[in-house]
């Protein structure tokens, strides 16, 4: 009976283990990242994560990103992440707690964030990913990005790694930290090729078909057919070598080339010298220069190395310190800086062949060849800090560089439009030509595909971030609307808020093809009358400040107010979005097809802030003339759309959005009636009723 008693009150720890008094209930986010757990023990004394156990198994750690990254998302602040990391490395369960991303709050939702994060469940650390790819082939892990919120999936992927990685480097085995040496740039290395083979600092590596007897059948089949096509006695004669690593690259390349190859890096990257021949090739037949060799693989602690075709030799004939063997391909591989990869470190290199181990399937077979570069290259660096990663931002900038590069390109050339505009306006047709055009491109390429949507967000973000501690990288994470800012900024003073409100606003440029179809169709216009639209004028003061003010005081508020701007409705999420928000962008666009451009001049408070600043520009370069306003009111009355031309003839820089269309008028004689008429007695346009005056 006493057995009994004793295995019963085994089974019953079992299922109801006894909690120590070191452990605690275990709370709902942990279990929800742990189902198995039974209990927590108290956070670690080195660093600050949690450990889970299955009774006396531990499970793995819980802990916060923001204990070890602090990658600034697009609302200026970190996005915090609870995170679950198992004992092998494996993501067991993520859970966004802390986010302030617009995108996710009042324009997506949530649930596409809850999606995105979803996707590394159950992912090892050591994988790479990618984000959002298209060409979706080799070992990589890719992943789907979110549609609009780039940069927010960017720094969350960012957020995780980093901080799975840090965690995983102190806690976990096989996980090495980085390492203290650093070249040796006074080392001593050979000056011939095979005595740099013989050394191990160019590393050979030979794969030859008596070596493919072993392997599986389908593999052989494969490596048959390429032995049959071929012409060599070997499957593939391979050698590498880290050309950054200095005595290596100067003994190679030598001083001139060495310091060309230099210039096509960027700090901290590596270059890895590839050389091949024999039937196989490194490259595909579908290899392009400055892509990723698909075929060739670097590993390093079990992480994949992210390597890429610098396209070296494309326009230089290939130049040497020493005689290289004969060879077939030759190439230069750029290693990226924030891979943390270490050149004083073991890595291994993979040589990937496909074969078909049944119909219609597709595999890769790997060549393997492990690589040590000799100690003498390196020298102790007991100083050295942990590598930084490359920041986002650059990482972002990298890959919209014809974003920015087209988005430059028409900067200047509206600038220059705008200098040479008198010379421009006397051609009435390349105005009205260019300008259709301009409006085009600001919708379509500026708006709805670079994002470049500036909004009243931006700017409370800014004056939050000048309160609270200026951080450029935040604003640099988006680099069209960075640009388009600081372009902006400086064209306030210069020729006042005209310039971005007419020429480079994406919502803007969309009223505006509403105004137009509105004239095709003979829409009758709703005219507001002077006093009333001086009034109106001030209502985009009160939002601006009212919005602003908010801020200081909840941005949750702030983002809610900011919703007066149908331009993430519109612009950013193609009016795929909730109905109140549709319908209220929809009005909007059909009310400005009876009164033009209604949500610019009374309601838009970008519109507000910019009209503040550019009040008084530098550069007034709309002419006028005596006649302008006393007597003739025709631009007045006929031109200014916007109703930005004041009773005696002179513009409100604060509301010209300057289309140029008076400009046409006054540098045209064939329409400014006082040069139609000049020298004659004729009547002349006046608001209100028509009088004769005398022309000279």
């Amino acid at each position: 009976m006493r057995n009994i008693f004793i295995l019963i009150a085994l089974l019953m720890c079992f299922i109801f283990p006894v909690r120590g008094e070191n452990a605690t209930d275990i709370p709902p986010d942990i279990a929800e990242l742990f189902p198995t757990a039974t209990r927590v023990a108290p956070p670690d004394t080195d660093i600050p994560v949690i450990p889970v156990y299955q009774l006396s198994q531990l499970l793995g750690y819980v802990f916060e990103s923001k204990d070890f990254a602090s990658f600034m998302g697009f609302a200026g602040e970190p996005i915090n992440v609870l995170i679950g990391l198992d004992t092998q490395g494996k993501l067991t369960g993520l859970k966004v707690i802390k986010h302030n991303e617009p995108i996710f709050i009042h324009g997506l939702g949530p649930q596409p964030m809850h999606d995105f994060t979803a996707q590394y469940v159950e992912h090892s650390i050591r994988e790479r990913f990618i984000i959002g790819a298209d060409d979706r082939t080799g070992d990589a892990t890719y992943f789907d990005g979110v549609s609009k919120a780039t940069v927010s999936v960017l720094v969350i992927n960012d957020t995780i790694i980093t901080a799975a990685l840090k965690v995983a480097r102190a806690k976990l085995d096989g996980f090495v930290a980085p390492s203290n040496k650093i070249v040796d740039p006074k080392a001593i290395v050979p000056s011939s090729w095979d005595e740099l083979v013989a050394g191990g600092f160019i590393q050979p590596w030979t794969v030859r078909y008596d070596d493919i007897q072993e392997l599986p059948s389908e593999v052989r089949r494969s490596i048959d057919d390429i032995a049959d096509a071929g012409e060599s006695d070997q499957f593939i004669e391979l050698y590498t070598a880290f050309l950054t690593v200095e005595p290596i690259g100067k003994a190679i390349l030598g001083e001139r080339e060495y310091a060309r190859l230099l210039d096509n890096l960027k700090p901290g990257e590596q270059g890895i010298f590839v050389l091949s021949r024999g039937d196989y090739s490194v490259l595909s037949d579908e290899f392009r220069p400055q892509t990723v060799p698909k075929r060739l693989n670097l590993m390093q602690n079990d992480f994949p190395v992210s390597i890429r075709d610098v396209d070296f030799y494309h326009f230089y004939e290939p130049s040497f310190a020493i005689d290289l063997p004969d060879y077939e391909d030759l190439l230069v591989l750029r290693l990226k800086s924030q891979t943390g990869f270490e050149v004083s470190m073991p890595m291994r290199f993979e040589l990937s062949v496909d074969y078909n181990p049944s119909f219609m399937v597709i595999a890769q077979h790997h060549f393997v060849n492990d690589v040590v570069l000799p100690n003498s290259l390196f020298m102790d660096n007991p100083d050295a800090l942990e590598q930084t990663p490359k920041p986002l931002w650059l990482t972002i900038w990298e890959g919209k560089i014809w974003h920015i590069a087209l988005t430059v390109t028409y900067l200047v050339i509206i600038t220059l439009m705008f200098i040479y505009q008198r010379r421009l306006a006397a051609h009435e047709k390349l105005v009205h030509w260019g300008r259709g055009s301009a409006l085009l491109f600001v919708l379509f390429f500026i708006g709805f595909y670079a994002q470049g949507q500036l909004s009243v967000v931006n700017i409370y973000t800014l004056l939050l971030a000048l309160y609270d501690g200026f951080i450029i990288e935040i604003f640099l994470l988006d680099p069209v609307i960075f640009i388009l800012w600081c372009f902006v900024f400086v064209s306030l003073f210069l020729f006042g808020r005209g310039l971005y409100c007419g020429w480079l606003c994406p919502f803007g440029a969309l009223q505006e093809f509403a105004g137009m179809l509105a004239k095709k169709l003979r829409i009758k216009q709703i005219h507001i009358t002077p006093s009333t639209h001086q009034y109106l004028q001030y209502v985009k003061y009160v939002l601006l400040f009212g919005i602003v003010g908010s801020a200081f005081y909840s941005m949750a508020i702030a983002e809610k107010l900011a919703e007066i701007e149908p331009f993430k409705t519109s612009i950013t999420l193609y009016f795929v979005r909730t109905w109140p928000f549709v319908v209220y962008a929809v009005l909007l666009l059909l009310l400005s097809m009876k009164i033009h451009k209604v949500y610019c001049r009374y309601m838009c408070p970008l519109g507000a802030g910019l009209a503040i600043l550019g009040a008084f520009p530098l550069f007034k370069l709309i002419r006028r003339r005596d006649e302008c306003g006393s007597p003739c009111q025709l631009c007045k009355s006929k031109k200014c759309d916007i109703d930005a031309i004041e009773q005696d003839g002179s513009i409100n820089y604060r509301e010209c959005i300057q289309c140029l269309e008076c400009v046409v008028t006054i540098e045209n004689p064939s329409i400014c009636v006082i040069d139609k008429y000049k020298g004659k007695t004729k009547r002349v346009p006046k608001q209100g009723k028509p009088i004769a005056i005398k022309v000279s």
